[in-house]
């Protein structure tokens, strides 16, 4: 009762809640500003760790270095980021390489904020017209994020990979876009996801959570643009395709350890099968009516089979658990982001034990995987309404809302 009388007594579903006075500004969006200067502040002194192969990668690519252009990936194999980085990352080249440094990790820091807003959003998009309680959704994305913000920091200054925050940021708009119902900006987005870092490919899923013909627009999109950015490439230099098989060492606290894989590089068949489990559990996932659970769902096919564990991984994480935590459930404490956190920012930084880590991030991604694919959930109270006249398998119950007349008190 309490929270239909808060979503009646709210202009457009919670407008004006949780603002300061009369500014457009929201208290938990303050607090979490202030989070991430504090997180900034600290690992500006020791960041940037990567930004040189950004740097080195647009200048291969606009050819002001030789070797470049078209033959960028087939001549540097290790430059593993798509080229839509590289561009933004020009952005930055007429400064000083140490003021661009900064401007970029201050504009990936930002970037964070505004994804988190994007998220808030979607969640009240994605439970409106179902009683929200838009205090207690603000309350639990000051929660997440306070947990993602880490992590955020951790890939966009300390490492400043400008590849992966560009990924997981289209992602969200991508997310965004599908509570909204805007299929044609859900595949822009995606393919500007994969076209920032291939392995982005583990969110496609999340097309199957449109209805089916607007779908098919959306994969349109994905496929057409992905090929614009990749083919090119590939077409004028087959060697390119070489650039797929580039391995890196696999690692004492890497999970695959634990399935028995001591090679001492990446395995042949270890990219293909990330992306095939992330592809295969996030479509698990919209079948079984939980498309906020793909995000989460890919990232933990990544770093369970990853031969890696750079930190910085588990910002793909922290995103997920970030979406299954705002938009995925509604209990108030956000408890999947805060585990996540501590099991694998906390254990790489306390446990000493290599093996120890590899089987702390196994334990994290089966177990998260397994609740957010088949704990119980409760459906809110508009959208069973919504399910007793269409059919859930034409139109999924996550998007319905955006397509039939909301309910209202």
């Amino acid at each position: 009762m309490r929270n239909r009388e808060t979503a009646a007594a709210v202009p457009r579903d919670g407008a004006r809640i949780g603002r300061i006075g009369r500014y457009p500004v929201r208290w938990h969006n303050v607090l979490l500003t202030l989070w991430t200067t504090v997180w900034f502040v600290v690992a500006e002194r020791h960041g940037g760790v990567s930004w040189h192969y950004l740097r080195t990668g647009q200048q291969l690519l606009f050819n002001q270095v030789p070797g470049g252009g078209l033959a960028l990936y087939a001549n540097h194999p290790e430059l593993q980021i798509g080229p839509v980085s590289f561009l933004v990352a020009g952005l930055f080249a007429p400064f000083p390489a140490d003021v661009g440094e900064k401007l970029a990790d201050a504009f990936m820091s930002g970037l964070g904020l505004y994804l988190l807003v994007m998220v808030g959003r979607a969640a009240a998009d994605h439970y409106r017209g179902t009683g929200l309680n838009h205090k207690r959704l603000q309350q639990r994305v000051l929660v997440a994020g306070a947990a993602f913000i880490p992590m955020w920091v951790e890939v966009s200054v300390r490492f400043a990979h400008l590849d992966d925050v560009l990924a997981l940021f289209f992602t969200a708009l991508a997310v965004r876009a599908l509570v909204r119902g805007k299929a044609t900006a859900v595949g822009v987005f995606l393919a500007l996801a994969v076209d920032s870092k291939p392995w982005a490919v583990g969110f496609l899923p999340l097309l199957l959570a449109l209805p089916r013909p607007a779908r098919l627009r959306a994969a349109a999109w994905v496929f057409g643009l992905v090929a614009v950015a990749w083919l090119p490439f590939y077409l004028s230099h087959m060697e390119t395709l070489a650039a797929a098989r580039f391995t890196i060492p696999n690692q004492p606290a890497s999970s695959l350890r634990w399935f028995g894989v001591y090679n001492a590089a990446t395995p042949w068949w270890d990219r293909p099968a990330q992306m095939a489990l992330g592809i295969a559990l996030g479509t698990l996932a919209v079948r079984r009516n939980r498309w906020p659970a793909v995000v989460l769902l890919a990232a933990d096919a990544r770093i369970v089979l990853d031969p890696s564990v750079y930190t910085y991984y588990n910002a793909s994480v922290l995103l997920g658990t970030l979406i299954w935590d705002s938009i995925g459930q509604r209990r108030l404490v956000p408890w999947v982001s805060w585990i996540a956190l501590i099991s694998l920012y906390g254990s790489a930084l306390l446990i000493p034990s290599a093996s120890t880590r590899g089987l702390i991030r196994l334990a994290f991604a089966l177990g998260s995987a397994a609740y957010v694919l088949w704990w119980p959930q409760r459906t809110p109270r508009g959208k069973r309404r919504g399910r007793r006249s269409q059919d859930p398998q034409t139109i999924p119950a996550a998007v319905t809302h955006d397509y039939f007349p909301r309910h209202t008190r």
